[in-house]
């Protein structure tokens, strides 16, 4: 054999660079569904079973096209070898590592390529792989992104600091979009102040739920399979049914654009009970496992501006979050790896409360945010930061412990995209490298965009005393622990005066409900 093409779970492009000039007659394609990616982090059933869904669906489509492909695939006890005829071989490989190595005694090939790996741990074990294999590999550049680490590197250098909003202008410049003569479309750059409305005490308009895909027959396997391979782990997949496909993606992304593009620039950081999708878009976990071009998704979106279907205001948001801020976090991971991982700038030791695996809480918010979370490996950009981020951040919870969970909870969950969000944005683990200031609110930002405060035990309004918000005392604890570091921040100045409201028997009074509320907080799993 000549070329050997390695694919892993999140590069299921046809267009990717690994299979540029790919000879059927010489080549084949190597995929591997291994436990340690589902067990590295305590993965959620959601989360194993829309990758593994995703994969087999993209063998299938390989081997439909009469290629070669050798497919390590994870049954309830062991794996097994699929050759492309159909032929199944006992396999016990539990890494890539190792199932590289058992494939390499038996195969013998000149060279393998593989697109670059979305986690550097990854990259680094494929490495070490072919180095002990004596097997040249070639690493290619992943042509899904819109920026190059070459790119990021550039625009990073000479910066004393970096922010995501002049990386976003750049981009937007250089790929045209939303531009009008050189100039940004409706004259701002940027139109987030008008997209922060909340429902208000009527709820959410009437909506369009997003498409939905039952699970065809492979799936159903996956989901057998993973109900009893890993039948430990959280989650729920009674109601799965998230795209799997290009083509289920293409689906999902058209009728994004039909029926809820038009409303989500208003309403895409409102939260209400029991409604997990609003006007979002859920293309998220297609577009990360390369199911969907964020190209693609970028050009819907302007056309739909540009034919009147859809505001600038929303469009510009949503886009943004694409061009801008996905970009924009690939570029900080790949620029500060390995050691990103393991930063903590404040000083956070206390352990993630038990209740984030199982949402037993009688705080409202965290008790529907976990919830769907757990149920559908889903949740909002808003429920994500400030509301399940806020509270591990101003509990004090060990920014790994955050990362860690999150990476193992949503389906849309890739170390390059989920670690900076949850290291950087949302504990503000870096220092501000890629935030300029921590994410914190009080139980009030959360009553004014939701409706969780509506019958819940907390007042939002108190940080003291039985009802209390552990939002709202958590809030002004944390002013109070970090308030020399955050007095040199000019961003958090009037959240840091507002300080001297308290008088030193209200501020001991918060200190020590905090203090009680981590004393008594469920530990463990």
């Amino acid at each position: 054999m000549r070329n050997l093409i390695l694919i892993l779970g999140d590069q299921l492009n046809m267009d990717s660079a690994a299979l540029d000039g790919f000879d059927p007659s010489c080549d084949a394609v190597w995929m591997a569904e291994v436990a340690r990616e589902s067990d590295k982090v305590w993965s959620s059933k959601p989360r194993i079973a829309v990758f593994l869904s995703a994969m087999r669906h993209f063998r299938e489509r390989l081997v439909l096209r009469g290629w070669n492909v050798f497919y390590h695939r994870l049954e309830v006890s062991g794996g097994a070898w699929l050759g492309t005829e159909g032929s199944e071989t006992h396999s016990h490989a539990g890494t890539f590592a190792a199932a590289l190595a058992e494939f390499s005694a038996r195969v013998k090939v000149e060279r393998w390529i593989l697109a670059e790996p979305g986690e550097w741990g990854v990259r680094e074990e494929i490495i070490a792989a072919a180095a002990a294999a004596g097997v040249p590999l070639e690493i290619r550049e992943d042509r899904h992104f819109l920026c190059s680490h070459a790119q990021f590197a550039e625009h990073a250098k000479g910066r004393k600091q970096l922010r995501m909003e002049f990386f976003y202008r750049e981009m937007r410049s250089r790929h045209g979009v939303l531009m009008e003569e050189g100039k940004p479309a409706g004259g701002t750059w940027n139109f987030d102040s008008e997209n922060r409305k909340s429902f208000g005490k009527d709820g959410p308009p009437l909506h369009f739920p997003p498409r939905r895909f039952p699970p065809d027959a492979m799936t159903q396997e996956v989901i057998a399979m993973v109900n009893e391979r890993f039948a430990k782990h959280p989650g729920d997949l009674a109601a799965f049914d998230w795209p799997v496909s290009a083509e289920e993606a293409e689906q999902a992304l058209e009728d994004f654009i039909a029926h809820r593009l038009s409303e989500f620039g208003d309403w895409q950081d409102a939260m209400w009970t029991v409604e997990p999708w609003l006007f979002h878009s859920r293309l998220s976990a297609a577009m990360n496992l390369k199911l969907l071009d964020p190209r693609r998704v970028i050009a819907a979106a302007e056309a739909a501006w540009k034919s009147g279907r859809a505001p600038l205001a929303g469009v510009e948001g949503f886009i943004r979050q694409i061009l801008g801020w996905r970009e924009y976090v690939r570029g900080i991971y790949w620029l500060h790896m390995p050691d990103y991982a393991d930063r903590n700038a404040l000083g956070a030791g206390e352990p993630l409360p038990a209740f984030y695996w199982t949402g037993e809480t009688d705080m409202q918010c965290l008790r529907d945010s976990l919830g769907q979370t757990l149920r559908l490996g889903y949740a909002h950009h808003i429920q994500r930061l400030m509301v399940l981020g806020l509270y591990a951040l101003m509990f004090g919870v060990r920014p790994r412990e955050v990362h860690e969970w999150f990476l193992a909870v949503y389906v849309d969950a890739v170390e390059w995209v989920e670690l900076p969000n949850t290291v950087g944005m949302s504990q503000h683990a870096d220092g501000g490298l890629m935030a300029s200031k921590p994410y914190i609110a009080s139980g009030k930002y959360i009553q004014r965009m939701s409706n969780y405060c509506s019958g819940c035990r907390y007042d939002p309004a108190e940080s003291t005393g039985p009802s209390a918000c552990p939002f709202t005392t958590l809030y002004w604890d944390f002013l109070l622990r970090h308030e020399a570091t955050l007095r040199l921040n000019q961003r958090m100045s009037m959240q840091v005066r507002n300080l001297a409201r308290l008088d030193d028997q209200k501020r001991e009074a918060i200190r020590s409900s905090a203090a009680n509320l981590r004393k008594s907080s469920p530990r463990g799993v």
